[in-house]
């Protein structure tokens, strides 16, 4: 990480987050971290004091020529995005925003991406260093600003889907990218195991795969949408359209079309998402690149599968067998569940993941993630719960 932020306000800042935290510690008060609130229906309910991230705010440096940006968790993930478009650069990752308010840190904590994610890897891979607060109000920094191999623990990395579960996450440095010089988005008709055959399929060619999504039925063999996006190299994107196209019979969207599709798909504004009915819950499965077709009684005939078929939506019944039904759907196929959004109808008190307990591959990371939490927060300042 760079040399600490030495501006008077941040430094108080800083003493005032460690005050609330020392204060929460004596109590024995847990606290909340929360940013612009956005996602704060994303994970288990909890109703303790928030701790407010967003008047430390503000990007502390930005290299374009290194490729790296650092910033406080408080300031606007659109700013941050406004600051790498200025010099044609992005966030690979796309981590969606759910809303105006977005912020850095939360983006980091929920460990969220969007569609490129398939491609450019997760949110995690691009965390470089991070300067933390622990439950001890200790001021702690890991990492720095280049990748490279070190011996030990990469802590850094631990921070992204954490949720605020181990520590409060003061600044952070990340890779970013060049936005890609060309650009295309082809759409066509197939069914789920077609679309499932061919991402997987052109993953594996030297193509400028960058991301895929297919909506449609599943509860029948009905073709449903496939919607691709090539990027990279002017020429690699020009050569492979006619071969993609030729396959499929697809036809090229309107550069307009194509953005505000991948934004809606990011932001979880198409009517695939938002028609949730009060009983219902959206699932999300993350799932093995091999995994194909998959059905379950009592889900909503439409499903929407991202990243080549390794993150798949489903809307069905939020109460707690059916929840137990589709983890067991997902553990048979070696991947998770989660209860992604729920309706208003549906008990709040829920848990919402799969446990690393009811994994075979998992069950013993919970006694290292006990001895994490408290490493890092032996108090439970930071015990929200909103990770099991």
């Amino acid at each position: 990480m760079p040399r600490k932020n030495s501006n008077p306000a941040a430094i108080k800042q800083i003493e005032l987050f460690r005050e609330q935290i020392l204060a929460a510690a004596k109590t024995q008060t847990p606290l909340s971290i929360q940013g612009g609130g956005t996602k704060s229906w994303y994970g288990n309910n909890n109703q303790f004091t928030k701790l407010d991230t967003r008047p430390y705010s503000g990007i502390l440096e930005y290299q374009p020529e290194e490729l790296v940006i650092t910033a406080c968790a408080g300031t606007p993930l659109k700013e941050i995005e406004a600051a790498l478009t200025d010099k044609n650069q992005m966030l690979p990752f796309e981590p969606p925003h759910f809303g105006e308010n977005a912020t850095f840190g939360g983006a980091i904590a929920a460990g969220l991406a969007g569609p490129g994610r398939i491609s450019a890897g997760n949110l995690r891979d691009f965390v470089l260093g991070a300067r933390i607060m622990d439950g001890k109000g200790q001021d702690l920094s890991f990492g720095g600003q280049v990748m490279k191999n070190v011996a030990g623990y990469d802590v850094s990395r631990l921070l992204p889907g954490s949720m605020g579960t181990l520590s409060l996450l003061l600044e952070a440095s990340v890779k970013v990218l060049p936005k890609p010089a060309a650009t295309t988005t082809l759409r066509c008709a197939v069914t789920q195991a077609h679309a499932l055959q061919l991402t997987n399929q052109w993953a594996g060619q030297p193509l400028p795969l960058a991301a895929s999504c297919w909506i449609g039925s599943a509860k029948s063999n009905k073709e449903g949408e496939l919607t691709i996006r090539l990027s990279g190299a002017a020429a690699a994107v020009k050569a492979a359209i006619p071969l993609m196209s030729a396959a499929v019979n697809a036809v090229e969207l309107d550069p307009e079309v194509a953005k505000s599709f991948w934004r809606d798909l990011r932001e979880q504004q198409l009517p695939s998402f938002t028609n949730l009915s009060p009983d219902e819950t959206l699932y999300r499965l993350s799932l093995p690149a091999a995994c194909g077709s998959l059905t379950l009684p009592g889900m909503q005939d439409e499903i929407v599968l991202e990243w080549h078929g390794q993150q798949r939506w489903l809307k069905a019944s939020g109460d707690e067998s059916t929840f137990a039904s589709i983890k067991i759907l997902a553990n048979t196929h070696g991947g998770h569940a989660s209860r992604f959004k729920q309706g208003a109808n549906v008990d709040p008190s829920y848990q919402r993941f799969t446990l690393l307990s009811e994994q075979a591959h998992s069950a013993a990371l919970e006694a290292v993630q006990a001895r994490l939490r408290n490493a890092f927060d032996p108090a439970g300042v930071f015990a929200s719960h909103r990770l099991p």
